[in-house]
């Protein structure tokens, strides 16, 4: 049994403001536990730039601390709707990343070291601002891990509508006051991104449509937050840090609540499988905007609320996370369909001597990988393996009533299509399901 907080008695709402240090461990504390049908409320902490120039936290992300959540057991899946997502950062930077090599052990994201005193790990202190300021606190060093090759700055307009990249002295002016302008959550301990004063584009305005890159459940084995996934996970493979990891041991204990898809917002549905008893529901990583793909590696990373409510599913026995999105996020060929469109299939089944046609809802399976092919394949696999039918099936249902999306390159793919009531049905998910589009 894992261990869950001092209170025993489950809450209706339970709030949200602790962190961990980067590696989800299912054999440490949890927080709640939450009632089944109860509600979390998270004040979450920016996601990869800040922890990524922070090398004490060891996993490149730094996630709320799980909760559990009452009746939840390994087989089980949760399903999450996300109530709200609000912004509270006023500022933010981001870009593309570089690694420096001799600031890790291979892996920067988890195995940082001081490349002066060897230290693993290390403690840091901010001295100035700029890509040298991120200081050992042992021996003084330029001690982060990763450094910008084209980065920005961005304010965010007070109707939480827009983000407006900002020149050197703005962004020098923020990087002075990081805390402040990204209002970190006073039990975060990252270095403000912002520090770095990046300003390589000035004036690119950018529509905000916030959403989680981090939401789901706890692995069955210690991994860092951001190598929770098929394509970031397989830097553990091999690995010659303490996380390293066999790819069946990826397999067997990843969740994938490192998605990175942008239709994980408001609105939407995650329905995310359980591993560890209590489910260990963790989330963080909030990003301002993203396009499919995050093709830059990384998006801007903000401070938030998100407003929770979960639902345990018994016996659900899914691989990976199913989504729901809202309907404006489908594929346009798996919106469900309108009446008019439906008196013009009835037409043509008449015509033709079709005796029923088919009533059915979208649903959107995560996959993911080392790649986009090997993430398409693995949420193929997964829809087919959970509906009990071919992967063939499963593959002309996606081409004609939905798509592949990408949600992050390297290897993290939605694969979308319109499922039949009675397969919903049979697998438990059809309520659901209809409250979600009706």
């Amino acid at each position: 049994m894992r261990r869950i907080s001092v209170n025993k008695t489950a809450v209706e709402t339970l709030f949200v403001n602790h962190f961990v240090d980067g590696i989800l461990d299912p054999e440490k504390e949890m927080l709640g536990p939450v009632k089944d049908g109860g509600y979390i409320i998270a004040n979450t902490a920016p996601g990869c730039w800040g922890p990524m120039m922070t090398p004490s936290i060891k996993g490149g992300h730094e996630v709320t601390k799980p909760v559990y959540v009452e009746g939840a057991e390994p087989g089980d899946a949760i399903a999450i709707r996300i109530q709200a997502i609000t912004v509270t950062s006023q500022a933010t930077a981001s870009g593309n990343d570089q690694m420096i090599e001799d600031r890790a052990d291979g892996d920067g994201y988890v195995a940082a070291k001081c490349p002066e005193c060897g230290t693993k790990n290390p403690e840091t202190v901010i001295k100035g601002i700029g890509m040298e300021a991120i200081r050992c606190a042992n021996c003084g060093a330029d001690a982060t891990p990763f450094i910008f090759t084209n980065g920005y700055t961005m304010f965010f307009g007070e109707n939480g509508d827009v983000g407006l990249t900002l020149p050197q002295g703005a962004a020098e002016t923020i990087a002075e006051a990081g805390q402040f302008y990204m209002k970190t959550p006073e039990a975060s301990i990252q270095n403000p991104v912002v520090t770095f004063a990046p300003h390589d584009l000035v004036g690119t305005m950018a529509r905000m449509r916030p959403f989680l890159g981090q939401l789901g459940t706890t692995p069955s084995r210690p991994t860092p937050d951001s190598h929770n996934a098929g394509d970031f996970g397989s830097f553990l493979v091999g690995a010659t840090h303490d996380y390293k990891s066999t790819q069946e041991e990826l397999e067997t204990h990843r969740t994938d609540g490192h998605l990175d898809v942008n239709r994980v917002r408001a609105g939407a549905i995650l329905i995310c499988p359980v591993k560890v008893a209590g489910g260990g529901i963790y989330l963080g990583d909030m990003h301002a905007m993203q396009g499919d793909g995050e093709i830059a590696g990384h998006t801007t990373d903000v401070s938030g609320i998100t407003h929770l409510q979960v639902h345990v599913l018994k016996g659900l026995n899914i691989k990976g996370p199913i989504l729901l999105p809202n309907v404006e996020d489908l594929p346009y060929t798996a919106k469900p369909f309108t009446a008019e469109e439906k008196r013009s299939a009835q037409q043509i089944a008449d015509n033709w001597n079709v005796t029923k046609i088919e009533e059915s809802y979208p649903v959107s399976f995560i996959g993911s990988g080392p790649n986009l092919n090997d993430a398409t394949d693995n949420g193929l696999k997964r829809a087919a393996d959970f509906f009990g039918v071919t992967i063939p099936e499963i593959m002309n249902r996606s081409t004609i009533t939905g798509a592949i999306e990408i949600g992050r390159h390297p290897g993290v793919v939605t694969v979308t299509f319109l499922a039949p009531e009675p397969y919903l049905t049979k697998t438990g998910l059809l309520d659901l399901v209809k409250t979600q589009y009706g």
